[in-house]
């Protein structure tokens, strides 16, 4: 073989590359020598993947289940990630904002989409059975999911509705965080005291969050749209982006919930209580939530809708 510049080029470049490391490049060229071909399967460990599915009984709509559930924590994730790379930028432009938040847009959107598969794709009786033994988890446990909404906007505009008039924007981020609209969504409905539910969330999460959102006060979703140059803040296509991702995270989403909790739980004129205890009637319905990231975006007539008959295209 003909050693050509191209190739010397190469070989020179990687051996600046080492030296600035104190490495022999000659050991990695023998790591590359004796590494087997990468396949498809290693690189995205595809064996581990398919074996993390593991029902708790045998019956088949199960791993619908499971398999759903997973597939949206890894939408959550790409979700993170694309926050993370655009909250972080020490400038950011016009650009790289659209082009991020229209990458979650479509994450979010997909598994919108996507939720027919939760809802019309198990049998519900399975499903009334099977719930039995996850007891006392609860899909209300994604921390993914309350990172993204910590990582999109201020944290007092997560506060409960009812709360808002107890607490100030600039109040410290642990009183904040104890008034969170989320926190609602998992009391026992006799006594108001929290579920079993919630008390593991917030053993296992609360720390992270509180960090999280800390992290995030100056640097969040919304303050970062802030920082953009004042034209491109009145960019109506950003602000259209913006107002689909509020529509999205804090609407849609939580319809596609409500969806299928009245089709497995609603069985009038009882009704089935969610696992985890959530009073799901009350918590779900984003016109009782009452929570946008970005209200600033929305006239007062569409806040007054939200969640209601309100429709966006």
């Amino acid at each position: 073989m003909q050693l050509t510049h191209e190739i010397l080029e190469k070989l020179n470049q990687l051996e600046e590359k080492y030296a600035v490391m104190g490495q022999d490049i000659l050991s990695y060229l023998d790591g590359l020598l004796y590494a087997d071909y990468l396949t498809y399967w290693d690189y995205i460990h595809l064996d581990t993947l398919l074996s993390l599915q593991n029902p708790k009984t045998p019956l088949p709509d199960e791993h619908i289940f499971i398999i759903y559930h997973q597939i949206t924590e890894l939408y959550f994730k790409l979700s993170i990630k694309a926050l993370d790379q655009l909250v972080h930028q020490e400038v950011v432009d016009a650009d790289l904002f659209k082009r991020q938040i229209s990458r979650i847009n479509r994450y979010f959107e997909h598994l919108i989409d996507s939720f027919d598969v939760m809802v019309d794709g198990m049998d519900r009786e399975e499903f009334l059975k099977f719930r039995m033994s996850l007891l006392p988890a609860s899909g209300f446990q994604s921390a993914q999911f309350r990172k993204i909404e910590i990582m999109s906007t201020d944290m007092y505009k997560l506060v409960h509705a009812s709360k808002r008039t107890e607490v100030d924007p600039h109040s410290p981020i642990d009183v904040l965080y104890e008034n969170l609209y989320w926190k609602s969504g998992a009391t026992e409905l006799a006594t108001g005291k929290k579920t079993l539910t919630l008390r593991q969330f917030e053993e296992k999460y609360s720390e992270e969050f509180i960090r999280l959102a800390n992290e995030m006060r100056t640097i969040n979703l919304w303050q970062t749209f802030l920082k953009l140059d004042k034209e491109s803040q009145n960019d109506a296509s950003i602000q259209e982006q913006l107002r689909q991702y509020d529509f999205n995270i804090r609407v849609r989403w939580p319809l596609s919930h409500l969806r299928s909790a009245v089709r497995y739980l609603d069985a009038k004129p009882a009704v089935i209580e969610a696992t985890g205890g959530t009073n799901w009637q009350k918590y779900l319905p984003p016109k009782n939530q009452r929570v946008t990231l970005f209200p600033d975006l929305w006239t007062e007539e569409e806040l007054d809708q939200w969640g209601k008959s309100m429709k966006f295209k």
